[in-house]
């Protein structure tokens, strides 16, 4: 469930620092009952990131796939990809 809190409570940013890390997850912060901000730790916003990562790069191998790309069997590119790296 989501964390939410006035802009308000801001001004404790221990608290706020606290439920971050707890919770692992952002806390949406509302101005005038509307939302405004998101903070989050710096370990949520990183996995974020890397997730964000590797969604982006599946999103491209499907592109190229529909745009007819040559398939690989993954046994066989692991055992190029042994034999060129480990000799």
């Amino acid at each position: 469930m989501p964390v939410i809190k006035p802009i308000t409570d801001l001004r404790n940013t221990n608290e706020i620092s606290e439920i971050c890390h707890k919770q692992q997850q952002p806390v949406f912060i509302t101005k005038n009952g509307y939302g405004d901000l998101v903070v989050m730790s710096m370990e949520t916003y990183e996995e974020l990131l890397s997730t964000n990562q590797i969604d982006k790069a599946i999103f491209e191998a499907e592109r190229e796939v529909a745009e007819g790309a040559e398939l690989l069997d993954a046994c066989e590119a692991l055992g190029e990809l042994r034999r060129k790296h480990l000799g």
